[in-house]
């Protein structure tokens, strides 16, 4: 106590300092500023070129921190591992192993059976690529293993094999709509395929779903009833709802799956022709070699499994991510799903991806890591080396039910068309194309028309965006829409434009016929009608010295016909009529100068161009401002659109200026040349409010009843 109270008035002490230092601090940031255009802005701040790092020259590095760096970043499991807290989550990732490996064993021999391949390969494509992603693998709750949407018959045995390659994962990343739409598409597949195991169909298993129920519907009367009335998908229903209920009380799930396999009289469901053969036991196949002569056949059908493989992986991979607050590597989840079927395909194993429901039980039974995944993997191992006699003449039917049973969850995204609707009627446009697009196209096409009609909705976003007139808050530097601020006051002849999307050749003219109609002036019609007068007013220029040119002709004509007549008359004459003929000979030239000089003078009044001398309506501004902070990159046509934006405007007497541009922003208007002696970086302003100032104490003359000109 002694202690405390000796301390106490030494951290109060300690802290005064500190105190004033922050409000000293804070009074420097309240401070008056002058007003900064670009030009003194980059002399203010002594702004220069930024430093340019080439990825290249990082690349091409050599030393032992960066090897270090390399390996660890290729290989996670280096970096979380020792890492790993061993009381908080080894008891969770052990249940969450085994829980998984109890739901997978079943679904890998309905899966191979889906693919028409033998069961056992259902077991290598759940124990290989497991393992191989819990090392390379950057998720620590998705769970890797054999997906039906993958493994439609036609797909050779190790068929997709995209290998590690460094392709950025840009393209599905940013297509995140498109990417978890479509998962509700392959639910649509897998059931339909699903049922064609129940129902004898020729059709293949990878046609579009309407022609599988349509041959499904047709042969339902050869189907056995013994087959179809299987109890097997009433009782993974039960446990299902009951783990969910229990979901607390529980250590582990019910192992639904498992009893359902090898539950009482399931033996002899379907009769012999509708069961799989038995496991060998013991067995584990060699590795095999690609078979070089059939990359050419496959290439195609390699790309479109590796995009929805990867798509559908690293959605659920941000999702679980998001939720547990750590991050999911694009680069490295491909590279790391890449060498699970590369790898698994020499060990003859289908193509793998990410399984939402064996995901959520991975994360809902205490999954902390991919210790889980390896877990699963080795229970596998166990089942193929050990235990394969156990899982013996498993009916068909019954491995159909525990994958249709297992699609609750991806079913369950039919609900989110009453959320969209209410939150965002574009993504749910999004989502009804994507759904109905894999239903009808298939999961590869689906997932292409998908990605190609969401770029599509971006364009047509980017080409419609909100354009607004911005007013002044009252007391403040601040400027918002003055439709919906009701207190926020346009500047009296000041008008400041501002568009929620950059500007660039999709936009261009969108941005520039919104910006003339929100002024309310109808600058185009302006223009064309000063053009014609000011085309009328050269014409009568032109008339007028074609009338002097005629008058100065009929001068010289007459001077010349009044020198003969003189010099062939007397001398008395010539005296007596000199005076008149010296009139009959100056008068001409003074009316001509007379005339001349009269011509100047309504010339000169003609050349005045103004709109108020040329007799039309003026604005009711005289500056503008546009607001360029939402601009993200400019190309050409965006310079050239505001290049006449500054060129009409300044024809019907206003003033443009531009604001709050970001420095990326100047530098490639600077590239593209933007700024000459008629554009300057003084037209350029920090913020909307320096321009606004700028523009109240530099107006051009506004009229005394200004006209505004409707479009």
């Amino acid at each position: 106590m002694g202690l405390a109270d000796a301390s106490g008035p030494r951290d109060t002490q300690a802290l005064l300092p500190t105190t004033q230092a922050m409000e000293l601090r804070k009074r420097d940031y309240h401070m008056e500023r002058p007003l900064l255009n670009q030009e003194q802005l980059e002399e203010l701040g002594h702004r220069g070129s930024a430093p340019r790092t080439h990825q290249w020259q990082t690349w091409l590095q050599c030393s032992r921190a960066r090897a270090h760096a390399l390996l660890l970043q290729h290989l996670p499991i280096l970096v979380w591992l020792p890492r790993y807290p061993v009381r908080d989550w080894l008891l969770g990732d052990l249940l969450s192993g085994l829980s998984v490996a109890i739901m997978q064993l079943p679904q890998g021999l309905a899966y191979a059976l889906l693919a028409g391949l033998p069961p056992v390969f259902g077991l290598y494509s759940s124990f290989y690529p497991v393992f191989i992603y819990f090392l390379f693998g950057t998720s620590r709750h998705i769970s890797v293993g054999p997906l039906p949407p993958l493994t439609a018959p036609g797909h050779p045995i190790g068929g997709a094999r995209p290998g590690p390659l460094r392709l950025r994962g840009h393209l599905p990343v940013r297509a995140s709509g498109p990417r978890l739409y479509h998962s509700c598409g392959c639910t649509g597949l897998r059931f339909t395929a699903q049922v064609c195991l129940w129902a004898p169909s020729e059709q293949p298993l990878w046609a579009t779903v309407p022609h599988l129920l349509l041959e499904v519907c047709w042969k339902l009367p050869q189907s056995k009833v013994g087959t179809m009335v299987t109890v097997a998908g009433v009782v993974l229903v039960l446990v299902k709802l009951l783990n969910d209920k229990l979901q607390q009380q529980l250590p582990m799930p019910i192992p639904g799956e498992l009893l359902t396999v090898r539950g009482p009289g399931n033996s002899g469901l379907g009769g012999r022709a509708g069961q799989v053969g038995s496991l060998p036991r013991g067995q584990l196949v060699p590795p095999v070699a690609p078979n070089s002569q059939l990359f050419s056949k496959l290439m195609g059908s390699a790309f479109a499994i590796a995009l929805v493989g990867f798509a559908i992986a690293i959605s659920l991979g941000k999702i679980f991510a998001l939720r547990h607050g750590y991050r999911v590597d694009s680069n490295q989840e491909l590279v790391a799903l890449g060498l699970s079927n590369l790898i698994g395909g020499i060990f003859q194993c289908f193509p793998v991806s990410c399984s939402m429901s064996r995901s959520l039980v991975q994360e809902s039974t205490g999954g902390n890591s991919q210790v889980a995944g390896a877990v699963s993997s080795l229970f596998i191992l166990l089942i193929i080396v050990k235990l394969g006699e156990l899982f013996r003449c498993l009916p068909k039917a019954v491995l159909a039910a525990i994958v249709i049973v297992n699609l609750k969850g991806m079913l369950g995204q039919l609900s989110d068309v009453c959320s969209l609707w209410k939150a965002n009627r574009a993504d749910l446009l999004i989502w009804l194309v994507t759904f109905m697009a894999t239903i009808l196209l298939n999961l590869d096409l689906g997932l292409v028309a998908a990605v190609i009609f969401s770029l599509l909705l971006v364009v047509v976003r980017t080409q419609r965006p909100h354009y607004s007139i911005l007013g002044q808050v009252p007391d403040t530097d601040i400027y918002r829409d003055v439709a919906e601020y009701s207190e926020a006051k346009e500047v009296p002849g000041v008008k400041v434009f501002r568009s929620s999307a950059t500007v660039y050749f999709a936009n261009a003219e969108f941005y520039s016929d919104a910006l003339k109609q929100r002024c309310g002036v109808d600058v185009d019609l302006l223009i064309s009608q000063k053009k014609k007068l000011l085309k009328k007013q050269e014409q009568l220029k032109l008339k007028q010295l074609q009338k002097d040119k005629k008058l100065q002709k009929q001068a010289a004509s007459s001077k010349d016909t009044s020198v003969s007549i003189n010099v062939n008359s007397s001398l008395e004459d010539m005296r007596s009529n000199n005076v008149e003929d010296c009139k009959a000979m100056v008068s001409p030239e003074d009316r001509m100068e007379d005339a001349t000089a009269s011509g100047q003078e309504d010339s000169k009044a003609l050349d005045v161009s103004t709109l108020k001398a040329l007799g039309l309506p003026q604005p009711d501004f005289h500056s503008l401002i546009l607001d360029l902070s939402a601009l993200s990159f400019v190309d050409t046509v965006c310079l050239k659109s505001l290049k006449n934006i500054f060129r009409d405007f300044r024809e019907i007497e206003v003033e443009v200026y531009m604001a709050a541009c970001h420095s990326p922003v100047v530098s490639q208007l600077e590239a593209g040349h933007f700024f000459d002696a008629s554009v300057t970086k003084k037209h350029l302003f920090a913020s909307v409010h320096d321009a606004v100032t700028f523009a109240l104490q530099h107006p051009r003359p506004v009229p005394d009843s200004p006209v505004s000109v409707s479009q």
